[in-house]
């Protein structure tokens, strides 16, 4: 009688059925591609990993540069017993069970490296437990995140720790790759893949920095293949229309989210549209929230162009409003004309200033009370306080000014707000003279 359970639907070494990026990853330093700067000839982390002096390292860049691909090399070429663990599907009971390993091959002189991929996703608790054992030795840790470590991983864990930063490959980088599985025998070195240079370049350039986009294009491009007997064609037209539209690298809670709107601001500040317009782009392209933007802009209307152009805010709040009544993709053009008009509207940074200024003053200096001429009396006690006596009404005057103190005893003097001579602020630099003129001759 057959038992069920010992069928398989594949065989057992039946490698098709794993993706290509697999089949062909680098075996060793030799076969790996990119990040020159730190395997290279001659550089630090080629030489931990050819002498095997391995200490704890996170390895951090965007997806598909390398970080799994060199923790396998590392396991192939360690004397150390190398274990991977993902922070996806692993728990603290898991992490404990490894941790009680490594302390045994300790014990028979035996050290142990681990690898966790994603280790970002580890909440404070999970990285935790690997702390005391990276610090006695009973584990060598290495961590590979597509976020900041700076901001993903415990301070204490990451003191202990070289962060190595790997950088998005190259087109060159992504078409050695490529050519490397049509030739290896693991990928496509067996098979007759017709596919011209020009195919290639364009399979190269959509992965946009990542080999495992790359490669897994090239698979489906094989796969949907003209075939002729034993001959795949890959047609440069057919490709085409299989890519679609390129999927841009954002995490609208990671990293490169606060990058982008940082290079928007900054471009806007230095009054270059056309950079401005291109972050623009990358950010609505990438999916992020229109009226995140929006929000933003409205913001940067004040801080970096201010009275110079009071115009900017009205802009950037009728903007904000159109976004909201008709959402992506129609309000991406009322984005990029706000975008232009910020770019080279003049700026002022005076009004930002001015309040960082008064803000430290409020922070830092003795919180003295409102002085009673200012304040308001609405009821008897109130009045038999003193509150609002000897308050002189602007609007009396001949100037619309008077001699009234309204700073504190503590602050007078202090100057918050310097117009510059940017646009509209001439006119406020103008009138804000006039009054302490008027003050010069009458206070």
């Amino acid at each position: 009688m057959i038992n069920m359970s010992d069928i398989s639907l594949f065989s057992p070494n039946d490698a098709d059925f794993e993706p290509l990026a697999n089949r062909v990853r680098p075996r060793n330093l030799s076969e790996f591609v990119g990040q020159s700067q730190l395997v290279g000839p001659g550089k630090v982390l080629r030489e931990l990993i050819e002498h095997d002096h391995i200490p704890s390292m996170i390895f951090w860049g965007p997806p598909g540069v390398g970080k799994t691909t060199l923790a396998s090399i590392i396991a192939q070429q360690t004397q150390a017993k190398f274990i991977n663990l993902s922070a996806v599907t692993s728990s603290i009971k898991d992490i404990r069970q490894v941790m009680k390993e490594a302390d045994e091959n300790l014990q028979f002189g035996e050290k142990t490296i681990l690898f966790v991929d994603e280790i970002h996703r580890f909440n404070k608790a999970q990285q935790d437990a690997f702390l005391p054992y990276v610090e006695k030795g009973s584990i060598i840790l290495i961590g590979a995140t597509t976020e900041n470590p700076s901001f993903e991983i415990n301070s204490a864990l990451l003191s202990r720790t070289k962060v190595f930063v790997l950088q998005a490959l190259t087109s060159d980088d992504i078409l050695q790759l490529l050519q490397q599985a049509l030739k290896d025998p693991r990928g496509y070195g067996d098979q007759q893949i017709e596919i011209s240079p020009e195919a290639l370049q364009i399979i190269a350039n959509f992965a946009n920095g990542d080999a495992r986009v790359g490669l897994n294009t090239l698979e489906m491009a094989v796969l949907n293949g003209q075939r002729e007997g034993d001959q795949i064609t890959v047609d440069q037209n057919n490709l085409k229309q299989l890519l679609g539209k390129k999927s841009l690298l954002y995490d609208k809670k990671g990293e490169e989210h606060y990058n982008l709107i940082s290079a928007l601001h900054k471009s806007m500040r230095n009054s270059d549209p056309d950079a401005a317009i291109y972050w623009l782009a990358r950010m609505l392209e990438s999916g992020e929230d229109p009226l995140y933007v929006a929000r933003r802009l409205v913001r940067f209307s004040s801080e970096d162009i201010g009275l110079a152009d009071s115009r900017a805010l009205e802009l950037a709040v009728a903007t904000y409003q159109a976004c909201h009544f008709i959402g992506m993709p129609e309000c991406s053009v009322n984005l990029t004309q706000l975008v232009v008009y910020l770019a080279l509207a003049p700026k002022s940074n005076a009004a930002y200033l001015a309040y960082e200024a008064a803000k430290k003053d409020a922070q830092e200096t003795q919180a003295e009370p409102v002085p009673l001429q200012i304040r308001n009396a609405p009821t008897q006690l109130m009045k038999s306080l003193h509150y609002g006596e000897d308050y002189q009404y602007a609007h009396d005057t001949t100037d619309k000014i008077t001699t009234m103190q309204t700073m504190p005893d503590n602050l007078v003097g202090h100057e918050y707000y310097l117009p510059t001579d940017q646009g509209s602020e001439v006119r406020f630099a103008k009138r804000l003279e006039q009054i302490k003129a008027w003050h010069r001759t009458h206070d």
